[in-house]
């Protein structure tokens, strides 16, 4: 068995494992930070929208022209007042994007384009798109958001409990913030290319978060019939248990992500795989990292709060707290004693030298 392998077996035993919920607060910490920054991005750098949504002009050439990508984005971009995007294409030709252009200025920058690069007019291409049809395709898209966000919300209340359906939509939103964030940052243009990726990363994270929802909502069934494990602990067990899987998922999906970003996008120059691929990316980290640094806490903060599981908790620390009196530990002590941070100076939800099922006496 690989070493991942075998330290996955270990977590899902609870032979090791990290105490994610008692460090809640530092990932609460850094996500906050690192959605106030892309809210500033989002918010002072703006996004940069694609023609689909400004509407504008796209001109094409067939032949190459005798001058760079790089002069020709400087004569469009004079010749339109507006920033040009120039792609190379396949057969040497130039794809030449300008925002924000009617009927009348396309003409005038075509007749320039034409006298500049040395290309005949008639070998120039012009395709207008108006900014209604980008609108449409924005309405639609929040509409599609909207009715994901709901359905996600009843179902997870429905197979789980309204907990962990706050969680997951906090989740999402986390996630979804983050990427808008990135693409307003490094300034990437934002198109239909890109919303439809940020659609495609909310199944990803969602999928992360349920895998360990439903490890969750196994290890608590009759948890107030023990006095073995908080809701804390059960909590924190069912994401190490889980760990090892999102890893694998996560990395198998981002691979493949990454070539089409760094390889076809950087490498190549390939400028529209971008669109959907940065998206993908980023969300994809995100969603992984929320599901496990995010989600599964606060479900973990919202169920302590019951009373049932406060006095659950308050019963456990007191059953650790005579073992401690006693001498007593895990190693030398009867099974179900545990020592805890508040009462014996260990962490809470220290893996067990066993492999009995959280949960069950």
């Amino acid at each position: 068995m690989s070493r991942l392998g075998n330290l996955g077996a270990r977590l899902y035993r609870g032979e090791v494992g990290y105490d994610f919920i008692r460090n809640r607060k530092i990932w609460y910490g850094i996500s906050i930070l690192i959605t106030i920054t892309a809210i500033i991005g989002v918010a002072v750098g703006g996004l940069r929208m694609g023609i689909e949504f400004k509407g504008g002009a796209v001109f094409t050439t067939d032949t190459k022209a005798q001058i760079s990508t790089a002069q020709a984005t400087d004569v469009a971009t004079e010749a339109s007042g507006h920033l040009a995007i120039v792609q190379e294409l396949g057969n040497g030709g130039l794809r030449i994007q300008i925002t924000e252009v009617d009927t009348a200025k396309a003409n005038e920058i075509k007749e320039t384009l034409s006298d500049e690069l040395g290309i005949p007019a008639n070998d120039i291409n012009a395709d207008l798109v108006g900014p209604s049809w980008g609108e449409q395709i924005a309405n639609k898209a929040w509409t599609g958001l909207g009715v994901f966000m709901v359905l996600v919300v009843i179902y997870l209340a429905i197979a789980f409990e309204w907990r962990m359906a706050v969680a997951a939509l906090i989740a999402l939103i986390h996630d979804i913030t983050i990427t808008v964030g990135v693409y307003a940052l490094v300034g990437f243009e934002v198109t239909p290319g890109t919303v439809i990726g940020l659609l495609t990363i909310l199944g990803y994270s969602l999928y992360d978060t349920v895998v360990v929802f439903d490890s969750l909502k196994e290890g608590q069934k009759d948890i107030t019939k023990q006095t073995r494990f908080t809701y804390s602990e059960i909590a924190n067990r069912s994401i190490n248990s889980t760990l090892v899987r999102s890893i694998n998922t996560t990395v198998v999906a981002l691979l493949p992500v990454a070539g089409l970003l760094f390889i076809g996008g950087g490498v190549f120059g390939a400028g529209m795989l971008n669109d959907i691929s940065l998206s993908l990316f980023v969300g994809l980290a995100a969603g992984a990292y929320s599901s496990i640094f995010i989600a599964t806490p606060l479900v973990a903060d919202l169920k302590e709060r019951e009373p049932q599981m406060k006095a659950l908790k308050k019963r456990i620390l007191a059953k650790r707290a005579a073992a401690a009196a006693k001498g007593e530990s895990p190693e030398d002590g009867p099974e179900d004693l545990r020592d805890d941070a508040e009462t014996a100076g260990t962490a809470i939800g220290r893996p067990r030298s066993h492999g009995r099922t959280p949960g069950k006496r």
